[in-house]
């Protein structure tokens, strides 16, 4: 798995002990541009264990790895592990806060072999405090985060967004602070420690609903498909399915009136202003509906992104990744699977000008580079069989 020497990461060693999604997302960005990122794994893993590794989600987020296996446990595991942290950039890991340090591989044990190290924590609800111990997943995060409560219907009940957000969200932010760390150690030759959480990432996710509330005071509720503070901007019935529309400034609104026709619509008392028009949504949004389910989706499209007003149809996901567009910007990416043959996914959304974002390789469902990776710190053979008889590998 050879890595280019223009990608814009090469030459980085990542230790990576990520699991589940927030953390494999951050070592995700590391891997697909460029790290050598060095999964280590439990030994003895069972064989549905590794079977389940051939699944769509595993090879999404795992994709372009090396992998160990290495027993933390044991002293000579954790030895071989210091002996890699002292010639790795990065360690990466969103186990329980207090794991780390139980299996004594937290950042100041580290940072004591290899000052120069960026360590990288994902956790649940933060390094400490009241809920620091507990353990997070995406969904509990979405709730205590505020977002379950903005989305859906009104009076409709908390609703979980249809994506892993909080998760996502807090490897992206991980990634990101794991580079301005290392940006930081080029002028100052120090490592850092960087951590984030499911909790402060899915706050910061709330953004402008979040500043509604810290400076206006102003806690938003559930507004469906409509935008909360702008009208019209919400999703519309056509003759053969639903498009979105956003005219969210005064200049959109009176362009759309007169390419839909409906100029009698500017002269409505009640949507004169924009405030007038979110006050008034539900008869604005019905009048827009009973033009938009006149025509297809197709047709308001073309009219409407003719006179420059941000709109598009809304697709299953099979529809979107069939967009011509989205065909043009590489979002399926081809890998070749050493089991499963050619197949493809999501690819970088990163674009970054000489460097190829090409995917390098599948997931490794075995921990088949242990061998290579430890010898390339210093374990001989006869050392490595000895390891491997005893369960260290």
């Amino acid at each position: 798995m050879a890595i280019a020497a223009d990608q814009p990461l090469a030459g980085l060693v990542v230790l990576d002990l990520t699991l589940a999604r927030a953390g494999p997302t951050c070592a995700r960005h590391l891997s697909d541009w460029g790290a050598d990122v060095i999964s280590v794994q439990v030994p003895g893993a069972s064989e549905e264990v590794i079977a389940g590794r051939d699944g769509f989600d595993y090879q999404n987020l795992h994709r372009g790895k090396r992998a160990i296996s290495l027993d933390l446990k044991s002293p000579r595991g954790h030895e071989a592990f210091l002996q890699l942290a002292r010639g790795a950039d990065v360690v990466v890991e969103n186990m329980r806060p207090d794991v780390k340090h139980r299996l004594r591989i937290g950042y100041e044990d580290l940072k004591a072999v290899n000052p120069r190290l960026v360590y990288g924590s994902i956790s649940g609800f933060g390094q400490d405090g009241p809920y620091g111990h507990r353990a997070g997943v995406d969904q509990i995060a979405q709730g205590m985060g505020g977002l379950m409560s903005i989305t859906g219907a009104p009076g409709g009940g908390p609703m979980r967004a249809g994506i892993a957000v909080s998760d996502v969200t807090a490897g992206n932010l991980l990634a990101l602070a794991i580079m301005m760390a290392l940006y930081r150690r080029e002028r100052t030759g120090e490592g850092a420690y960087v951590h984030t959480s499911l909790l402060e990432s899915q706050l910061f996710l709330l953004d402008f609903q979040a500043a509604r509330w810290l400076m206006a005071g102003e806690v938003a509720g559930q507004t469906g498909n409509n935008h909360p503070t702008i009208a019209p901007s919400s999703a519309y019935p056509t003759a053969d399915g639903y498009i979105n529309i956003a005219a969210s400034w005064p200049a959109q609104w009176k362009k759309m009136c007169e390419v839909m026709g409906r100029t009698d619509w500017l002269e409505n008392p009640d949507w004169r202003s924009s405030r007038g028009r979110v006050a008034n949504r539900d008869s604005l949004n019905a009048a827009i509906a009973e033009e938009t389910r006149t025509k297809p989706s197709a047709h308001w499209v073309e009219l409407l992104e003719t006179a420059g007003i941000p709109c598009g149809p809304i697709y299953t996901i099979d529809q979107a990744f069939a967009d011509p567009q989205v065909k043009h910007l590489g979002v399926a990416a081809p890998v070749d699977h050493p089991r499963l043959g050619a197949t493809h996914m999501v690819a970088s959304p990163l674009n970054i000008s000489g460097a190829d974002k090409s995917l390098r390789s599948a997931a490794p469902i075995r921990p088949d580079h242990t061998d290579e990776v430890l010898a390339a710190v210093g374990y001989s053979a006869a050392e490595l069989a000895e390891m491997r008889s005893a369960g260290v590998i």
